[in-house]
């Protein structure tokens, strides 16, 4: 087999494209990923990862603030934002080198450049020595997704900001305006908030986390303005105008337009899949509205020619792009795999208090012709929740009426994105709500409440 001769060529090393590339070489396939940035993709260099440094910093800041609750003092609190963002870049580079490491461990040959696909079975990379040709039965798009831009809106890196200048911020806002309410925007905005910016969040849905419950939501607005956070729903950012240590928004709602004068921007208005340069539409994969077609299996219609996380679709989810990563590579070595439903994936968002959901919404879940039984518990009825200090929260629990079929599951509160998980494997072991009434809780935990959740479904909640 000639030296450029692979099995397996992954194009991106994401957290999707790294990991199907490990799992590719597991199963003994010679497999080289190429990459024209950096290993570990957006996820660990300005996403995932770095983000949660960030917010930690903003948790222990604010859990300091709190110091006279828990009998401590803790006199003339405050932060150095470049130390924070220091610590940040100092988690991400940790976790990119052990990447590097994992490749040479699993023999990945790593080929740092720019790819395109070049007829079947090949791809073509601009290195910084030319051009070089990777030939293999299977590739595998993994190429991921970057912020979107509206017009009007555009960043500039010192006034308007996407995550990645937030990331690493030229300065600390002092009036904030974040353009969405997903996980991105709502991040940002609660460590900013957190840090002390006068912080508002305007979301041209009728509600912010469009994504979540509804009832989830409502709680976590709640919290965030008792924070001093203002949350303008319903509404849009026409356009920013732009002056020497100001920008001022023009915002619409129900017809009307008045203005917001801030000194900074941040848009989140969801992301694009970067499907450009790859030689797509000439390889006869169709893409719409910038991702790549695939069906549940992630095959792009083209023989050999797969596509997995970001690029793929929604939803736009790390875990989301790891899990399709190591089914794809199962599938090119002969094996049976077998797709996970977007139902079964939990969606996690690390602001304060945290938010954490598996499968169907009550109004989704009712949509689609279930009839539902709901649980609810408070935070203020666990026992550890109280004493973490922790009392604001809830978790709710979404079943089947007829079956018992755990349909989904919604938190907002103190750590539910660890918590989220319990009910994830419930939903993939297929349990039903008798399972886990009969399952046993260790006391005193946060998951206990999610038992209760259950009990509360079928009116035998215990402690509330």
């Amino acid at each position: 087999m000639a030296a450029d001769s692979f099995d397996v060529v992954v194009i991106g090393a994401g957290p999707g494209g790294y990991v199907a590339a490990i799992r590719a070489a597991q199963l003994g396939l010679k497999t080289a990923v190429v990459e024209r940035e950096h290993l570990g993709g957006i996820c660990l260099n300005w996403g995932c990862i770095p983000t949660k440094a960030l917010l930690r910093s903003a948790e222990v800041f604010h859990l300091m603030h709190r110091a006279k609750e828990f009998g401590l003092k803790a006199e003339g609190v405050d932060f150095d934002l470049d130390a924070v963002v220091k610590r940040s870049r100092k988690v991400s580079a940790q976790l990119v080198s052990g990447i590097g490491h994992l490749m040479k461990k699993n023999k990945i040959e790593v080929v740092s450049g720019e790819a395109k696909l070049a007829g079947k079975g090949k791809v073509s990379v601009k290195t910084d020595k030319g051009e070089r040709v990777l030939t293999a039965k299977d590739i595998i798009l993994a190429t991921g997704a970057r912020a979107r831009e509206l017009p009007g809106l555009e960043r500039d890196g010192d006034q308007v900001w996407n995550y990645k200048d937030a990331l690493n911020p030229p300065r600390m806002p002092r009036k904030l305006l974040v353009i969405g309410s997903g996980a991105i925007g709502i991040e940002f905005a609660s460590f900013f908030n957190t840090l002390g910016a006068e912080t508002t969040v305007v979301e041209v849905m009728e509600r912010i986390l469009p994504v979540e419950d509804e009832e989830i939501a409502a709680f976590a607005r709640k919290s965030f303005e008792k924070q001093g956070m203002k949350i303008r729903e319903g509404t849009k950012v026409a356009k920013l105008e732009k002056s020497r240590g100001k920008v001022v928004a023009h915002i619409e709602k129900d017809g009307k337009t008045e203005t917001l004068e801030v000194d900074t921007v941040i848009s989140a208005v969801g992301i694009v899949g970067n499907v450009e340069g790859l030689g797509l539409e000439e390889a006869g994969v169709k893409v719409d509205r910038s991702h790549v077609v695939v069906d549940k299996q992630c095959r792009t219609g083209v023989a050999g020619l797969w596509a997995i996380g970001d690029i793929a679709g929604a939803p736009w989810l790390a875990h989301k792009a790891s899990h399709e990563g190591v089914m794809v590579a199962e599938l090119i070595a002969g094996r049976n795999a077998h797709a996970t439903p977007a139902t079964s994936i939990a969606g996690c968002t690390y602001c304060h208090p945290q938010i954490a959901s598996v499968g169907l919404t009550e109004a989704k879940a009712k949509a689609a012709g279930h009839e539902v039984k709901v649980g609810r518990f408070p935070f203020i009825g666990n026992g550890k929740a109280i004493a973490l200090g922790e009392p604001e929260g809830l978790i709710k629990t979404i079943f089947d009426a007829g079956t018992g079929e755990l349909l989904g599951a919604h938190m907002v509160g103190a750590e539910v994105t660890e918590l989220i998980q319990g009910y994830v494997v419930g939903k993939t072991l297929e349990t039903t709500e008798a399972e886990l009434m009969e399952t046993v809780f260790p006391h005193p935990t946060l998951s206990e409440m999610m038992h209760e959740s259950v009990l509360s479904a079928y009116g035998r909640a215990l402690h509330f």
